[in-house]
């Protein structure tokens, strides 16, 4: 676990201003993943994964197609250019003499880029997160299960990875995997997540704007009914600053970008499925930085040079967006959702 992260306060108590939100609300608990050294033990972002060794390790049977994909990098190609631009940046940051790449740097790089071949055949998943319960609630698991598994196929199907999912329990693990296979190469260095620890912050979210009905759309968008505070554009207001949180977060409620909300329903039982867990390119952006913690302001945490504010996880999905998974709250071994937003 990483050091506490704090939202701030919103700026106002919607639920006492529109009572009608109240029931609506539900707990989030925003996760908050900072680059670190996670183990097995730990939950994590990117970090090893608590796998049994007589579990075969998940694979993607693809298709894995090229697209305008100029070149593709292994995951130690990867490493290696954030290992290189690490030092690089560090050096700057110190004001060194040498603070200038030096020719094995840009000698190491120009060799990575040229690329690796196109995969064939299955492609190993990639750990994407892990979380403990005791660490993380989760969201509408079975009696029993107590981990939370992700991984990702490092390729578009068609326009984000694949994801699988494993609900389990952890005291059954007792021969852990220790080298896992990874992919001969990835489609973006954006699929590859820099290992992060967490540091889990429990919150009260409310329905994004276009959830609700019309007739609390219609007084929320009155602006006479916000007391003092006034708004100028209280739906967007509302929708920024009050109601649904950005960043790693599990369960809570959907946010929604690229489109308007759309029936998310179990594909085996008909049951709408909930979010149980979003993983987002940005903790925040320009427009919901009021969300940033309170920690951040004071202390930020550093980030290579080129890397948007709050990208720790180093992914990028969608230019910027996340991928929203939603499972069966009847039943969460059910097939799951993906929602790119």
């Amino acid at each position: 676990m990483t050091a506490i992260r704090t939202t701030p306060p919103r700026p106002v108590d919607v639920t006492v201003l529109f009572p009608q939100l109240a029931p609506l609300a539900r707990t989030a608990t925003r996760l908050h993943p900072r680059p670190g050294s996670p183990t097995v033990h730990d939950s994590s972002v990117g970090g090893p994964l608590l796998w049994p060794a007589d579990e075969p390790w998940p694979h993607c049977d693809g298709p894995h197609e090229r697209g305008a994909t100029r070149r593709v990098l292994s995951p130690d190609d990867i490493r290696l250019l954030r290992h290189t631009h690490a030092a690089i940046a560090s050096r700057r940051h110190l004001g060194s003499p040498a603070s200038r790449p030096t020719p094995e740097e840009l000698a190491t790089e120009k060799r990575i880029l040229k690329g690796r071949p196109w995969p064939e055949g299955p492609v190993p998943l990639l750990p994407v997160a892990q979380m403990y319960a005791c660490d993380v609630p989760l969201p509408f698991s079975q009696p029993g299960i107590d981990l939370l598994q992700v991984l990702w196929c490092p390729f578009d199907h068609p326009t984000h990875p694949r994801t699988a999912v494993f609900w389990r329990s952890a005291s059954t693990v007792t021969d852990v995997l220790d080298t896992p296979p990874e992919p001969p190469a990835i489609k973006s260095q954006g699929y590859l997540p820099e290992p992060s620890l967490l540091a889990p912050e429990q919150i009260t979210e409310c329905p994004a704007f276009m959830e609700l009905d019309k007739e609390l759309r219609q007084e929320l968008g009155d602006p006479s009914r916000w007391d003092g505070s006034r708004p100028a554009g209280p739906q967007e207001f509302y929708e920024k600053e009050l109601s649904t949180s950005p960043g790693w977060k599990t369960g809570g409620w959907s946010r929604w970008s690229l489109s308007d909300p759309m029936s998310r329903r179990c594909p085996e039982c008909g049951t709408e499925a909930l979010p149980f867990l979003t993983i987002a390119t940005l903790e925040w952006d320009a427009g919901s930085d009021s969300w940033a913690p309170e920690e951040e302001r004071t202390n930020p945490t550093p980030l290579l040079l080129g890397i948007p504010p709050a990208n720790f996880t180093l992914i990028g999905i969608a230019r910027g967006s996340s991928l929203q998974l939603h499972a069966c709250p009847a039943d969460p071994s059910h097939p799951h959702i993906e929602l790119v937003q």
